[in-house]
């Protein structure tokens, strides 16, 4: 690798012949003028979409999938083993095995991210996904299969690392809101698709094994998918200004990864977009490598703010203990078909699958602030709903399901798919592989504080008072969200780092 002083100057690359700018003195950046139209073919946008977002399908699956094999294991007579009478604690470890993994893997992101790149670090999540996945069907006791829970989710934590940072920066900016939610869709499509095949083979011997096993031919599919997709323009480019490699020769690749995500429609305006990005980098002032210490002040702090301020109220408002309730509000109601917990699942699966696919449609059209805003303000209604039933009116059960459908129903619309198009929006390129890192830790640290300390506080104060709790919580909640959170529909990033930050 060329040292600093051997690599051409920005400002001579960009002087030359495919030049769209210069780097001086009289630099005005584009941020103050007009983008070049970003010109693309929606077939070419599938691909680098949709073997990301497997990665998201694939975690989605583990969780409708463990509800179910959690219930096979413990059966003396369907669990095919000999040491089915595991322990609750046991049985705590095999379900949150894969979110501590997810905890590593978040923080192995931090310091490998950048190196590897989003498309490499993709690469990784899969090979996890596969190995955690066979290891834990294939497992002969509890501490092997404790152990493949944990790989796969080392694949969970580094591919919700890298799918919405990878989605975020190949995705056109007039569909990126779209792109990136419907990576949410395929979080709620997994968890639907663990429910339905985890009730199937439920009663099936050694059904656990097939649940798990299950997962591995779309882990195959998705590494060989990214194999063959190219990297992201934006982190070579970032690798250019920062001296990593030969500006010119990262320039030109950054050109031709360009023109495949894009297609045909790009035309002659690939070198153009190029240029345009690495002029608006130095602008902005990309070409320093991030330090820890950085990351605590300026922009790179307010990104920081906002985007871990969102995955913390995302969990900390009662999303993992609102559904906890959802098979006994259920059964309350007189829905005794729908007690059995797989099948409430499923139901509460498809409500959230037809939500998120709504906020999907809008998200580039209303804009992100008013889903968040409007979505948590049902949040807000519904948890003090709940509250109330639990508290005063526990003969209107009717009350309790509106009230669940409407909590599900408005997260969906706002914190599910928002929260993570955010965070892959607002920090800076050289900060976005260890901002998105700290934040997807914080949104598995919170999930697996709430899901822990719901059941203590639920014995000491009730369940009433534990979701008025939630319901003061969302509504600080709503305060961030209109005072701190920008709006960025229709922004490039760079533009989104220049204006917002």
């Amino acid at each position: 690798m060329a040292s600093d002083h051997e690599q051409p100057r920005l400002s001579s690359l960009l002087k030359d012949g495919t030049s769209s700018g210069e780097i001086g003195q009289e630099h005005e950046p584009l941020i103050n003028g007009v983008y070049s139209s970003e010109s693309y073919s929606a077939s070419a946008t599938i691909f680098p979409f949709l073997f990301p977002a497997l990665g998201g399908l694939l975690y989605g699956y583990d969780i409708g999938s463990t509800s179910c094999a959690t219930i096979s294991i413990k059966s003396a007579t369907i669990s095919g083993i000999s040491w089915y009478d595991l322990s609750s604690v046991e049985i705590g470890l095999i379900t949150s095995g894969s979110l501590y993994g997810a905890l590593i893997g978040s923080i192995l992101a931090f310091s490998i991210a950048d190196f590897l790149g989003r498309r490499r670090e993709l690469i990784t999540a899969s090979i996890m996904y596969l190995v955690g996945a066979l290891v834990t069907a294939f497992a002969p006791n509890l501490v092997v299969m404790v152990i493949g829970r944990f790989v796969y989710g080392i694949g969970i934590g580094l591919a919700m690392h890298s799918a919405p940072m990878y989605i975020a920066e190949t995705a056109p900016s007039q569909i990126r809101g779209v792109l990136i939610s419907l990576k949410e869709f395929f979080i709620v499509l997994g968890m639907v698709a663990g429910y339905g095949i985890g009730s199937l083979l439920v009663e099936t011997v050694s059904g656990w094994r097939y649940m798990y096993g299950a997962s591995t031919p779309l882990s195959v599919i998705m590494g060989i998918g990214l194999w063959w997709l190219p990297a992201s323009p934006r982190w070579l480019l970032l690798r250019a200004i920062q001296g990593k490699g030969n500006m010119q020769e990262l320039r030109e690749t950054a050109i031709c990864c360009l023109c495949q995500l894009r297609g045909q429609s790009i035309g002659d305006s690939a070198s153009q977009q190029v240029d345009e990005i690495l002029t608006e980098l130095s602008y902005v002032g990309e070409e320093k490598e991030v330090t820890l210490g950085e990351i605590f002040h300026g922009k790179c702090l307010k990104a920081m703010f906002i985007g871990a301020g969102l995955v913390l109220f995302q969990q900390i408002t009662g999303q993992p203990s609102v559904l906890y309730y959802a098979a006994s509000i259920f059964q309350s109601a007189g829905f005794s078909a729908a007690s059995d917990a797989t099948r409430v699942s499923i139901l509460l699966g498809l409500l959230k699958l037809i939500m998120t696919g709504i906020a999907v449609v809008v998200v580039d059209r209303l804009g992100r602030r008013p889903l968040l805003l409007g979505g948590v303000s049902g949040m807000v209604i519904s948890l003090f709903l709940l509250g109330s039933y639990y508290l005063f009116l526990d003969d209107l059960a009717a009350i309790a399901v509106v009230a669940l459908l409407l909590y599900v129903g408005c997260y969906q619309l706002s914190f599910g798919p928002i929260g993570w198009l955010m965070i892959s929006e607002v920090f800076p390129l050289r900060l976005r592989g260890r901002g998105l890192s700290v934040a997807v830790l914080v949104n598995f640290g919170a999930n697996a504080l709430v899901t822990f300390a719901f059941s203590p506080l639920k014995a000491w104060l009730g369940a009433g008072i534990v979701f008025y709790v939630f319901g003061v919580i969302a509504i600080l909640s709503l305060i961030f969200i209109f005072f701190i959170i920008p709006e960025t529909k229709g922004l490039t990033l760079e533009e989104i780092e220049a204006k917002c930050l």
